[in-house]
């Protein structure tokens, strides 16, 4: 069953309410009818027991999709050529690339700003390169082949896919896994919002040096360095109001476990661990506890019966899909993972969500919904929905935030809300159809084994430094 917008041209999204196919705020409605039949279950009442949140690096929607069949893409863009009054826009082809392709781009809130253009989504080209001070150009037009990343088109094909996943804000890595584990950054009552990354790269949280700090947003007002250390017990009233999942799940007494690699030079995963970020887990029994590494444990709990109600997966550098580390693993990684549920008991109880974290930089036709006081939505992000209860072959058209996916796990759990974007976005549940009897599981091929990452050596580099 195969709910498609088309092609770009058939349905042209734009500022304001995704625009020809959606309306409301962030998650609000779907962008076409979604069957009324499909129950999507209430708090507490779905076949769901495990859902594991995979979390690849920075590519945007088109990067991954351009010509998936159904999805909204383009290999055409736009560019804007000249400012001001001035300013023309031109199409510009979009290149196809490798995985493997060695550029990394700005994708920080400056450049997106740029790049969204207030709707237009024509400035890529004048995103300036944080290397040598000069526009980007024709770097942000690509896509990548394929037959790079065949195990997402065949998950993709196989399951649901969201077509218009919007990142919580437009900004990197630093903020984006912070929403994963509570739907947004805002650090105090006067809705400041953390975005960007700290002002040292060598850890992001808790274990940063000393006098490193973060960057603040508030509606259109940013404020470059003008925010706490990145630590909670840093935040106004000791970061009593920064709830996250883990805050929920332990109340509820619901297992969970932040899957992350364990770093050769710092802390165990402090440069890409979310929750280095949350004191009381940061400096508690559950870091190093709930808080595994290294990340392939995850491939080890699952045959062993040990896999909690809710997992984190975050992957080693070198299977990360990050631009510029020129490594190919990331698809055979993410199969791995999904194949090693898909083979295990727990498939018939289990949702799977694979996502991307923030748009890396790249080119996408597709504007986000109208802007928030955190600097966002972001850019589209692909996000893939694989369970036996996956809508076969669905590309839902509903607007969905990092805050569905938070949604989701609390709904399932019934945990109750945290009060952030959880509380305005649609829960990708649509995605699923509770009532139609459990697919049995087709494994995903790749050109890397399950061995092949349990004997992989650590890279010992961080996930992401922006």
């Amino acid at each position: 069953m195969k709910r498609s917008a088309g092609r770009l041209a058939i349905c042209a999204l734009a500022l304001g309410a995704v625009a020809a196919c959606s309306s409301g705020d962030l998650g609000s409605g779907s962008a076409l009818p979604r069957n009324a039949n499909i129950p999507i279950g209430e708090s507490g009442t779905t076949p769901i027991e495990h859902i594991i949140v995979i979390v690849q690096e920075n590519r945007s929607f088109n990067n991954l999709f351009a010509q998936f069949p159904g999805a909204t893409d383009t290999i055409t863009g736009k560019e804007k050529i000249g400012k001001g009054k001035k300013a023309k826009v031109q199409s510009i082809a979009l290149t196809q690339v490798p995985l493997e392709d060695k550029q990394n781009l700005n994708h920080l809130y400056k450049s997106y700003k740029i790049a969204y253009d207030d709707g237009k989504m024509d400035a890529f080209n004048q995103i300036i390169f944080q290397a040598n001070g000069q526009m980007e150009g024709k770097k942000p037009y690509q896509y990548v082949q394929q037959s790079d990343i065949k195990p997402y088109w065949d998950m993709a094909s196989q399951y649901a896919l969201a077509n218009n996943m919007f990142q919580t804000q437009g900004s990197g890595s630093f903020t984006a896994h912070q929403d994963l584990i509570r739907g947004g950054t805002e650090i105090d009552t006067q809705g400041d919002s953390l975005i960007d990354d700290p002002d040292n790269s060598k850890a992001w949280g808790c274990d940063s040096p000393y006098g490193t700090v973060t960057s603040l947003i508030n509606g259109m007002k940013f404020t470059h360095n003008g925010g706490p250390f990145p630590c909670t017990k840093n935040f106004q009233g000791s970061g009593a109001s920064y709830m996250t999942l883990r805050d929920l799940l332990d109340a509820k007494s619901v297992s969970w476990k932040y899957y992350v690699p364990q770093l050769a030079d710092y802390q165990p995963g402090a440069i890409w661990n979310a929750f280095d970020v949350i004191s009381p887990v940061r400096y508690g029994p559950e870091w190093g506890t709930n808080v595994d590494w290294p990340e392939k444990n995850v491939l080890t709990d699952i045959p062993n019966g040990n896999l909690p109600a809710v997992s984190w997966v975050i992957p080693d550098e070198s299977n990360s899909d990050h631009p510029g580390y020129a490594s190919d693993t990331g698809p055979s990684w993410v199969a791995s993972v999904v194949n090693a549920v898909g083979e295990s008991s727990y498939w018939d109880s289990t949702a799977i969500v694979v996502l991307w974290d923030d748009w890396g930089g790249f080119y996408d036709p597709v504007a986000p919904p109208k802007h928030d006081k955190q600097g966002g939505p972001g850019f589209r992000v692909p996000a893939i929905v694989i369970s036996p209860y996956a809508i076969p072959g669905d590309i839902s058209q509903t607007v969905y935030g990092f805050g569905s996916v938070v949604r989701f796990i609390e709904d399932t759990f019934d945990l109750g809300r945290l009060g952030t974007t959880d509380a305005t976005s649609k829960s990708i549940s649509d995605m699923l159809n509770y009532s139609q009897k459990p697919r049995a599981f087709k494994p995903i091929g790749s050109k890397y084994s399950r061995e092949y990452f349990l004997h992989q050596k650590p890279s010992g580099l961080p996930v992401d430094t922006e």
